[in-house]
């Protein structure tokens, strides 16, 4: 394969008379592997280079610009905290891919949500390489701080060869910084460089690889979830905290006070689903439409007339006890229970748990 490109290469590019002007484009430069042979004088050009650092994506203006254009210029706020905080050379540029298909999601509907456009676009096997060393206390703890929107500062290396990418937890940095997974908020000595997750698009996709990463190891460790499921059903609110405690403890968790509560509720849901959703032999159901509003969670097991209501809570202010107190006034206010009590479900049961940081606290109402 090396021989075909760099025969494709030389005879495009070197003895090519017709051609005047070529640019190869690429996110990942890899060195020593000899496809240049006999093709020289090349001018590489990287995403910390300064000069044509405005053209490796839409500038500010551009984007204010493109969406007064279309006639969403309300819609600029939203596009910047999702698809902006790239920073090339001395500018601060958006992914156009993004930007561009945002707008046309526009077009078909004015009030169309952003999405994770990227996440389709690529494997993200970066990512997924990156959240699998977080078994690495240290690694764990600085996925931890980018998730919470803090700078790392790592040494970078923009040449590596295709065996080396995934040889070192400090080659992964590396990569994710060249292929657009982390960006530069500013540079020090030598190769030292703070990094961050750019935007809210990236940022999900770190969070579904953390989540799908958590999956696994549930599926893998089938004793404690067991436990956890037979908790759960024998009314033993005391264990079902314990081991869910222990779960946390286990998974990458969300610290960014910027972040709302709604989301931070979502996180411990989202986990709550990893763990429950791995238990084949029982329906899981994420907000379903029950009684009077939404239940956050109802676990059906297959083998017992049961219904499981579990309602989730973030308590901000660590007040574990009053945000569980919260959760189980919900499940009541809304009456969940309603729509179980008409299948002919008499057993149920009513969990409020409420989670902070790594600690949670849980409450069972049994009706």
């Amino acid at each position: 394969m090396i021989s075909l490109i760099r025969s494709l290469l030389g005879e495009a590019l070197k003895t090519n008379s017709s051609l005047k002007l070529a640019v190869l484009t690429g996110c990942l430069r890899i060195s020593k592997e000899s496809i240049f042979t006999g093709l020289n004088n090349l001018k590489v050009r990287s995403v910390t280079d300064v000069r044509f650092d405005e053209y490796f994506g839409f500038t500010d203006m551009e984007v204010k610009t493109l969406l007064q254009y279309y006639g969403y210029p309300d819609s600029y706020d939203v596009a910047k905290k999702w698809y902006d905080g790239y920073h090339f050379g001395n500018v601060d540029v958006y992914c156009p891919w993004d930007v561009l298909n945002y707008c046309d999601s526009l077009l078909d509907d004015k009030e169309a949500q952003p999405e994770n456009y990227w996440i389709n676009t690529s494997s993200n096997d970066a990512v997924k390489r990156f959240i699998q060393e977080s078994a690495n206390a240290a690694t764990k703890r600085e996925i931890e701080r980018l998730v919470a929107g803090e700078v790392i500062m790592k040494e970078i290396h923009q040449e590596l060869t295709y065996p080396e990418i995934y040889q070192t937890i400090d080659n992964i940095w590396s990569l994710l910084f060249t292929t657009g997974y982390l960006t530069q908020r500013g540079k020090t000595e030598g190769r030292q460089m703070k990094l961050a997750i750019p935007n809210l698009e990236i940022r999900d996709i770190y969070m579904t690889q953390i989540m799908e990463f958590f999956k696994e190891n549930v599926r893998e460790d089938g004793g404690t979830l067991n436990r956890f499921c037979d908790a759960l059903q024998n009314k033993d609110a005391e264990n079902v905290e314990k081991i869910f405690t222990e779960y946390l403890r286990r998974t990458i968790s969300i610290r960014d006070t910027a972040v709302r509560t709604n989301m931070k509720e979502n996180f411990y849901h989202g986990v709550l689903l990893g763990i429950l959703g791995v238990k084949a032999q029982w329906g899981i159901s994420s907000n379903r439409e029950m009684g009077e509003g939404y239940a956050d969670i109802l676990a059906e097991p297959d083998t017992r007339d049961m219904g499981i209501i579990i309602e989730v809570k973030y308590a901000h202010d660590g007040d574990l006890d009053a945000a569980c107190k919260e959760a189980l006034k919900r499940i009541e206010y809304t009456r969940y229970e309603d729509d179980l009590e008409d299948d002919g479900v008499d057993n149920i049961l009513k969990y409020g748990i409420a989670c902070y940081k790594k600690r949670c606290r849980v409450m069972l109402a049994h009706k």
